[in-house]
């Protein structure tokens, strides 16, 4: 599991895929998302806006990103 670490209250779910190197872009991000193919802790998130905070866990593509305060 990859931590990822955000310095602000939370950050969007389409905005970690990106961060974390899930996705090369917004767009991409998009379509894995609408698409079903992201989950966030555990359950499949079509809304690329979800706000992740410290504590959520999100997974794509075989991997999963938790979401870290600094």
């Amino acid at each position: 599991m990859q931590k990822i670490v955000i310095d602000t209250e939370f950050i969007r779910l389409d905005a970690l895929l990106k961060l974390a190197g899930a996705v090369e872009t917004g767009g991409q991000a998009k379509v894995l998302i609408q698409g079903g193919g992201v989950t966030v802790n555990g359950q499949i998130c079509t809304m690329r806006g979800k706000k992740m905070r410290p504590g959520d866990i999100a997974g794509a593509q075989g991997e999963e990103y938790e979401v870290c305060a600094q």
